[in-house]
């Protein structure tokens, strides 16, 4: 049972990619983690090449762009979910983009996951010479982009006139195979995008915590990762049972120098390896470890669906091959 006595959500897995090279590499890849048992493969919505403003993110470059290379993995792929981890709702325009989601969902016979969210890159909506609003700004454009997408995928007459958002005169096509919606991602580390998850997404994904001791508020990377969950918890009411809590590891290691690998990424962080072996957002020692400390994640932070990066797929599968639907 999760900490609101609701049924334990079975656990599953994703892979986050953003590099490939070719089509060959890209084909294979999305065939490789579909055989290695994962979930899902998501991208991310980055169009950065190298150069200052991408040094300036900090992200790394993404070879393709996200709703081709989706279409494509779905394509070699019979069972694999494909997804954005997630869509900023202002690179798209949100009646284009709720058309392109609800076509992947058709073409791949039900198997989009829908991430959106509020954007968060400064020098990428810079770089691209989009306006960065307020927190405030964006989230309330992103209920109603959320508003819209929904509304599209309903095959009813849109009449939707908001602040940000405006679709009228014409009812959406095609409906996506997945009914009543395609499951939507929303994410963040904040109550009020936390509380709108709760409320409108089947999929809440958790900002990684920070790597203090103890943050402004006097709470451990543990305890903010509760008070995260307990957001969500408390604005999804009766259906908080039926979302899946999704969480990417920063720091993700199969090995037997736990000890070892804790001490590097100590270093590199400027932290102490004793939180680190404690913190929600790293995964440290051999698969039963690893198994073993995600069983604890989901009991006390509600974390069914893990996602990992592209490079860790050989070492993870182990993991993946123990928990997927436990």
């Amino acid at each position: 049972m999760t900490l609101s006595g609701a049924p334990t959500r079975p656990f599953r897995f994703g892979v986050q990619a953003t590099r490939a090279k070719s089509a060959t590499e890209w084909r294979e890849l999305a065939c490789r983690i579909e055989d290695l048992g994962y979930s899902t493969l998501s991208l991310a919505d980055h169009y950065l090449g190298p150069g200052p403003a991408g040094r300036e993110t900090g992200y790394p470059p993404q070879y393709l762009a996200p709703i081709a290379a989706m279409a494509t993995a779905a394509a070699v792929t019979t069972t694999l979910r494909v997804g954005c981890r997630v869509f900023c709702m202002d690179y798209h325009v949100p009646g284009v983009l709720a058309k392109e989601a609800a076509t992947l969902d058709l073409l791949s016979d039900g198997r989009l996951e829908f991430g959106i969210g509020a954007g968060w890159s400064a020098p990428e909506y810079r770089a691209m010479g989009l306006e960065f609003a307020p927190p405030g700004e964006r989230i309330s454009k992103l209920i109603e982009v959320i508003e819209l997408v929904k509304a599209h995928w309903s095959g009813e007459p849109l009449d939707i006139e908001g602040k940000f958002v405006t679709a009228t005169g014409y009812s959406g096509l095609p409906q996506p195979v997945q009914r009543p919606h395609p499951p939507i991602m929303i994410g963040g580390g904040r109550r009020r995008v936390l509380s709108l998850a709760g409320r409108e997404a089947d999929i809440v994904s958790m900002n990684t915590v920070p790597f203090d001791a103890v943050n402004a508020d006097g709470l451990t990377p543990r305890q903010e990762a509760a008070r995260r969950l307990d957001y969500v918890r408390r604005a999804a009411g009766d259906r908080f049972g039926l979302l899946d809590i999704e969480s990417s590891p920063f720091f993700t290691e199969v090995t037997d120098d736990s000890a070892g690998a804790l001490a590097r990424l100590a270093e590199v962080l400027g932290t102490a390896p004793e939180l680190l072996a404690d913190h929600p957002n790293v995964l440290v020692g051999t698969a039963d470890e690893i198994a073993e400390r995600l069983y604890e994640n989901r009991e006390t932070l509600g974390a069914n669906y893990i996602s990992i990066q592209q490079k860790q797929i050989d070492a993870f599968a182990p993991v993946v091959v123990r928990l997927f639907g436990t």
